[in-house]
């Protein structure tokens, strides 16, 4: 198979690329700046293809999608480019909401699009959406993070079904606290506003900013499921990664069940 990862520079992007490389794959890897991947280049020079690509510039998705198709097939697109912002939704500024949903959400889609037309003319080929558990349950103070994983698991969903015909697989991957560098340099802070500090918001604030390099999640364990997800021939849709996804992922969805139990006469007497 020959991958195409987007933010391989850090995090699941750089030890998915080591772990795939280790195994004989092959992989274009992509980051604002390739020359953090020429250690994976030197070590693996038959294997490896980097080009730049910032997300969130046009003309660098279609140039690097171009380069990466006119020297072979893409088998599977792995969006994992991403950042979150810790503060609660009145704290953060419009140049802060912009920046992460113009990476989290708009630069994923814009990827995927720019990949479709060759997965498409091949009928083949599988999209790997790296969400989050934040993609599913909406913590207090990440909230502007919570609506682009929300937003792409919506667009993903919709997506599956909408390539399933032509033979394309996604899968949206649901990682909860691993020991990548997402609350180290992958983290932006708003400032904050003294009312929040005592509250949800201010407790998420003060883990995130003491979290990292503590998390339970092994990113090498993760990185390999997602692998061996990608290689099986009945690959779920959703994903979710380490005890705390499933266990915060199954609270939110029994807690919406019972909501809709408790409103269904309601609701369904709404219709004519």
């Amino acid at each position: 198979m020959r991958w195409f990862i987007t933010g391989s520079s850090a995090g699941f992007g750089r030890v998915l690329t080591e772990t795939l490389l280790a195994r004989g794959e092959e992989v274009v890897a992509t980051a604002r700046d390739p020359r953090t991947l020429t250690d994976l280049v030197d070590t693996y020079p038959d294997a490896v293809s980097t080009l730049p690509l910032d997300v969130t510039d046009p003309d660098q998705v279609r140039t690097a999608v171009a380069a990466a198709v006119a020297a072979g097939p893409v088998d599977v697109l792995v969006n994992n480019a991403g950042h979150g912002l810790a503060g609660a939704l009145e704290e953060l500024t419009d140049a802060q909401i912009h920046e992460v949903l113009a990476v989290n959400l708009l630069g994923a889609l814009a990827v995927t699009r720019a990949v479709l037309p060759h997965m498409r003319d091949r009928r083949s080929g599988h999209i790997v959406q790296m969400s989050s558990v934040g993609g599913v349950v909406g913590n207090p103070g990440h909230a502007i993070y919570a609506t682009s994983k929300f937003a792409l698991e919506g667009a993903s969903e919709a997506l599956a079904g909408e390539v399933a015909p032509f033979g394309i697989r996604v899968t949206i991957v649901e990682p909860g606290p691993f020991r990548t560098e997402f609350l180290g340099r992958s983290m932006g802070r708003a400032t904050p506003i003294p009312d929040y500090e005592d509250g949800p918001a201010g407790a998420v604030r003060a883990h995130f900013a003491t979290g990292d390099g503590k998390q339970s999640g092994d990113p090498v364990r993760a990185v390999e499921a997602i692998i061996d997800t990608v290689r099986s021939p009945s690959a779920p849709l959703r994903l979710p990664l380490g005890r705390s996804a499933v266990e915060r992922i199954r609270a939110k969805l029994t807690g919406q069940l019972a909501d809709l139990e408790a409103c269904a006469e309601v609701a369904i007497a709404a219709d004519r």
